[in-house]
């Protein structure tokens, strides 16, 4: 692959996560086994609210979104890791590497916006309780989510577009089990100049805000609940926003231990154990976050599973 340009330049070759035998059959094992459990589990949270009217609330609108974006952001990578393990084969082609790249963008910017929009509604339902339904109307929720497909939609078209345009002269090796942004970059021998640019300026745009947004509505939050006079009022405030605060953790953390480092502070095991956690990990955990602290979602989970297992 020496020498090759863009046009002729045809395939990567993913190297995944271990060259070990015996270390592959057990990635294999355990990955399936988190995807598995990441569809089953956000399945299950989109059922449980599309089938319980009590759930038809702002919350849960954005959660149901939440999950739908998670199925998404799982089988963007894990399943072409899964196939190319079966087949025996570690090669992606040009153009399904760009795909990759394009919904990884697209689900991570949809991750980071719904986060942001459910700390707002988390910030207006314990701040201004009388004034939510007049604050969150349908109207305004759906303009959120819609707002913020766009903008995902138009980051990842820009970054792929950039991304497209390069020369690939190098190794075609990526040290990764997916095709991302900065191993692409380490290949190419064209000026990478303007992606890094974009990457650290635009993508800056597009985090920052909405975890701005995310402090100042806790600053706000811890602030009203600290003035609650009964220990019983504050611990239920907190238990409506503990779930949420802990996705948050674990999202914006690896995303930040990835991408807004010095590239000199980077290796590839440490980026590919970060990206593991916001790609596969949190996708997978956050259906038992979200439902094992919340009565009204473990109850509609229990009537979705018990018509199932009655319909069967």
């Amino acid at each position: 692959m020496r020498g090759a340009n863009q046009s002729s330049f045809s395939e990567f070759l993913l190297l995944g996560l271990s060259r070990q035998p015996q270390q592959q059959q057990l990635l294999f094992v355990l990955f399936l086994s988190m995807y598995l459990a990441t569809v089953l589990g956000n399945v299950l949270i989109l059922l449980a609210i599309s089938t319980d009217s009590r759930l038809h609330t702002p919350m849960y609108f954005f959660l149901s979104n939440l999950s739908f974006v998670d199925v998404c952001f799982s089988s963007t990578t894990v399943p072409k890791m899964l196939t190319n393990h079966i087949l025996g084969s570690q090669t992606i082609s040009f153009l399904g590497c760009l795909t990759q790249m394009y919904f990884l963008f697209g689900f991570t910017d949809m991750d980071n916006f719904l986060l942001a929009v459910m700390a707002y509604d988390r910030f207006v339902a314990v701040c201004h309780p009388l004034h939510y339904t007049t604050k969150m109307t349908p109207q305004l929720c759906v303009l959120l989510v819609t707002g913020s497909w766009v903008i995902a939609i138009l980051n990842s078209l820009l970054h792929t577009l950039l991304m497209a345009r390069l020369s690939f002269c190098a190794d075609n090796t990526i040290p990764h089990f997916f095709c991302d942004v900065l191993p692409l970059l380490k290949l190419s021998c064209s000026e990478t100049h303007l992606n890094d640019i974009m990457i650290l300026t635009e993508g800056t745009l597009i985090m920052i805000p909405p975890f701005v947004c995310i402090l100042v509505s806790y600053i706000c939050i811890t602030w009203a609940v600290l003035r609650v006079p009964s220990t019983k009022g504050k611990w239920k405030a907190f238990s409506t926003c503990g779930s949420h605060l802990v996705v948050v953790s674990l999202f914006y953390g690896t995303i930040i231990a990835v991408y807004f480092n010095p590239s000199s502070s980077h290796s590839a095991e440490t980026d590919t154990a970060a990206t593991v956690m916001y790609t596969v990990v949190t996708p997978m955990l956050n259906p038992f976050i979200y439902s094992l602290r919340n009565k009204e979602l473990k109850g509609a989970l229990r009537t979705v599973i018990g018509r199932n297992l009655c319909s069967n």
